[in-house]
């Protein structure tokens, strides 16, 4: 079950508790008002569209903003994990889990060369408790003295969290933290949650990863609400809410048609009731005074009539307004993927011996040989750094084979994760026409509507948007054009997308008719979208 705003009192269980708390854009704009959370030992999910606030919420909780309204009051210790921090170059794995000095500490008084105050502080723990904590974030052995620089992604988030682990907070709070993972991450950093010695909270759109949580909340134009349960207990809620706000907007749709034929027939027994009025004044012979009289009963009868069915009409009015826009709130964004019609039989991609070679002769993808025919889905998977993306710059002929051939008899787009192929000062309008530069200024107008890029919504620069609107926005500049791709290349499209945005991504490639390659380490997405098959890479690029 769901609640909105609810009111807990302070709890001495409670590592922080969110009293009426609101927070505002700079700009003035609610995010979210009047929420009210005790934090304890649970794993709470905490969901939203992008721009709802999550980020901004975490911050809240973790002391490093305050809030516009209410209170945020803190009785254990809380750590916030941030989604991506840029390490600095010369730091070391030591440096990261903040042990540097302790290590160097026990090295001098192993070396003879320590002072009494390094005997009085060494740690003899210590090198035991580290080596726990990084197999316990699947680390194990990774030397001390490495740069964090060279890590992966994920490998340095999975380090952050081990070094939480050496001094535990009471509170974790992590934001999209499987975000750029592999599989086998995404799982490590999902079990080390489930075993985190206090409470969690965790901004995500990793459905794997909420339905470990043990409640769930959502930041939405509705206000703040609370699900019980994981993930699945939420989609089936928010199910129920979008069915019984397309049934309250059909019964409104109704009751306004009714308030119209009543006040339609209101109207017409009137012009009966005036037309007889007139007739009956020019048959008889009844003094004026009497025939006024009856006249202003039969004008207040009337205007009591127009009154009331102009009442119901406003009511009916109203209430269809406010069912209008709870369906827009909670209905699914739509992404509408025009057909390219490919035959079943058609090649769309050849590749024989592909292989590509990194600067200092280092085989990064290859040698692989595979063939994509007809409206076909192939998914690319593999662990971080076996070479994904280099292989779909080869197969979208942004990279040149070092050996073998590539072959594209079909029209082909690339959308990274990032949507590369917008810039980031440019407007949608500009992206679309520089993109498209046969279109004129009302075609590329309408193309950017039918993706929910209305009106002044074209004029946005492509820097402001959230991760789902650049992604749409990519798909309209490009499968909106004279000649539509009918071979779509996607690099890892759900990493910046949120619930909402990720199911309409779903929705629209499960229907589109043309072939995909795409990368994800969501098997949920991939299942979603019908891929056929899959391959996988290993380290070192071979398939």
């Amino acid at each position: 079950m769901s609640s909105r705003n609810p009111h807990p009192s302070p709890s001495a269980s409670a590592y922080a508790t969110l009293d009426r708390v609101g927070a505002r854009t700079p700009d003035g704009r609610i995010l979210f008002d009047n929420l009210s959370l005790a934090l304890a030992h649970e794993r709470t999910g905490l969901v939203g569209r992008n721009g709802s606030g999550k980020t901004t919420l975490l911050r809240l909780i973790a002391g490093l903003a305050e809030p516009s309204e209410g209170l945020v009051a803190r009785s254990g210790s809380v750590a916030w994990l941030a989604q991506r921090r840029e390490p600095e170059p010369a730091e070391t794995v030591a440096d990261a889990l903040g042990v540097a000095e302790a290590l160097a500490t026990v090295a001098r008084v192993l070396a003879g060369d320590g002072s009494p105050q390094d005997l009085a502080e060494a740690d003899w723990t210590l090198e035991t408790r580290i080596a726990a904590v990084m197999a316990d974030a699947g680390l194990a052995g990774l030397d001390l003295c490495r740069r964090v620089a060279t890590l992966s992604g994920g490998e340095q988030t999975r380090l952050r969290l081990a070094a939480l682990r050496l001094a535990p907070p009471d509170l974790l709070l992590l934001d999209e933290p499987t975000n750029h993972m592999d599989a086998e991450g995404r799982a490590q950093v999902a079990d080390l949650l489930a075993r985190w010695p206090g409470g969690v909270v965790v901004a995500s759109h990793d459905r794997a990863l909420l339905r470990r949580m043990d409640r769930i909340v959502e930041l939405s134009d509705l206000g703040a609400a609370v699900f019980g349960g994981g993930y699945d207990a939420y989609a089936e809620r928010k199910a129920a809410e979008r069915a019984a706000a397309e049934h309250d907007l059909s019964v409104a749709e109704r009751e306004v048609e009714r308030a119209a034929r009543d006040s339609q027939r209101a109207a017409e027994r009137k012009a009966r009731r005036d037309r007889a009025g007139r007739a009956f004044a020019m048959r008889r012979s009844e003094p004026k005074i009497l025939l006024g009289a009856m006249a202003e009963r039969a004008e207040n009868s009337g205007g009591r009539e127009d009154w009331l069915a102009q009442r119901r009409a406003e009511a009916a009015s109203a209430k269809l307004t406010a069912a209008r826009e709870r369906v827009e709130q909670v209905r699914l964004l739509d992404i509408p993927l025009p057909s390219p019609d490919l035959a079943r039989g058609r090649t769309v991609l050849t590749l024989e011996n592909a292989a590509w070679r990194a600067p200092d002769g280092r085989v990064v993808v290859g040698p692989i040989s595979m063939q994509l025919t007809g409206p076909e889905r192939v998914a690319v998977t593999g662990p971080n750094g076996a070479g994904k993306s280099t292989l779909l710059k080869l197969m979208a002929g942004e990279l040149e084979p070092a050996e073998g051939t590539v072959q594209r008899p079909v029209r082909s787009a690339l959308l990274d994760q990032d949507a590369a192929l917008l810039r980031p000062r440019e407007t949608l309008m500009e992206a679309y026409r520089r993109l498209n530069p046969e279109t004129t200024p009302n075609q590329a107008h309408a193309a950017l509507a039918r993706f929910l890029f209305r009106n002044s919504a074209a004029q946005k620069t492509v820097g402001v948007l959230s991760g789902g609107e650049r992604l749409r926005a990519a798909l309209a500049c490009v499968m909106t054009a004279v000649q539509p791709p009918q071979l779509l290349i996607l690099d890892e499209p759900t990493n910046h997308l949120d619930l909402d945005s990720l199911a309409a991504v779903e929705a629209a490639l499960a229907a589109w008719r043309g072939a995909l390659v795409v990368v994800s380490h969501d098997p949920e997405f991939l299942d979603a979208i019908g891929v056929e098959r899959t391959l996988a890479l290993r380290p070192g690029g071979s398939g």
